[in-house]
């Protein structure tokens, strides 16, 4: 749970886009991904409105394209909010498509929600089509040239069309700086040895090309004009509910599973004492666990 944490998306601790999908369980990573969607909805549900905004009262959104879709949270969001609109999910993990086509079912957005099976960044060239809206979170740092896969985007988008990307933010917080075992710090330290994961993510994706993530700038490259960015916040004080916790749990074990060979034996422990089921200071109990979360989205328009 860093400034890339892909709570939405997972690899490892989010979505994986492009590469190792053969390596995860997508069945059993759907409902963590869809509980961590659901947690996010009030977040994804302002996002998606001030999307609508920013397109202005007049545009017609009639074709969205959701890119990096997971198991459809934000798609289903992105169709109730953009009535006359047919959504688009596109994902590479076609166990996460199933998930979306029920999501949208139970949801009544059935008809007006369609899945399409890529990968990125070959999967651009797919014939996708173009879209008066393309929304894409936390999929464009799983891939090597992040400023091609948004010339691509740019490129895919109707006259006056708006693209929004959510990347960057801010770490999550969820335990105070002392929880009264262990040293103190103990989130600094996983968001340490996540950027080192991170990093090392990014120098092995094929064809990874280093460049400075200014985002605004990045857009403004791939030829989109009206360039912004907003920042919205999840703030869910202590102490949590259910669904909070079990999603602090999920994301707790894939840590200590990925990244405990980069933490010291101390704070192994401390880990472990968090993920254990029964203990009254574990994440599933303690009363002082919340969840405060940044989601910044980066958006341009393309010129008529």
């Amino acid at each position: 749970m860093s400034p890339h944490d892909d709570s939405a998306h997972a690899h490892p601790h989010g979505h994986g886009h492009g590469h190792q999908h053969g390596d995860l369980d997508w069945e059993a990573m759907a409902a963590h991904l869809e509980n961590s969607g659901e947690l996010h909805l009030p977040v994804l549900s302002r996002t998606a409105a001030r999307l609508g905004e920013l397109l202005g009262p007049d545009r017609q959104v009639r074709r969205v394209l959701d890119i990096g879709s997971g198991p459809g949270v934000m798609t289903c969001v992105l169709a109730e909010t953009f009535t006359d609109a047919e959504v688009v999910a596109v994902d590479g993990a076609p166990a996460l498509l199933d998930h979306t086509r029920g999501r949208a079912e139970r949801l009544g957005v059935g008809p007006r929600v369609a899945v399409r099976h890529a990968e990125l960044p070959e999967g651009l060239d797919a014939g996708l089509g173009t879209a008066d809206l393309i929304w894409s979170s936390k999929a464009v740092h799983h891939v090597g040239d992040q400023q091609g896969v948004l010339d691509a985007l740019a490129g895919m988008l109707n006259p006056g069309g708006l693209l929004a990307v959510a990347e960057g933010g801010l770490p999550p917080r969820f335990l105070p700086r002392d929880i009264g075992t262990g040293r103190p710090g103990l989130q600094a330290r996983l968001d340490a040895v996540q950027e080192h994961w991170f990093e090392i993510m990014r120098a092995e994706l094929p064809g990874s090309v280093a460049l400075v993530e200014d985002w605004p700038a990045m857009l403004r490259r791939a030829g989109l004009t009206q360039v912004s960015s907003f920042t919205l916040l999840l703030d869910l004080p202590a102490p949590l509910g259910a669904p909070a916790r079990a999603f602090l749990h999920a994301q707790l074990i894939r840590l200590r599973e990925m990244m405990s060979e980069s933490l010291d034996t101390e704070d192994v422990k401390t880990l472990d004492l968090l993920l254990d089921p029964d203990a009254p200071d574990g994440i599933l109990h303690r009363p002082d666990a919340f969840l405060l979360s940044a989601t910044t989205v980066h958006t341009g328009v393309r010129p008529v």
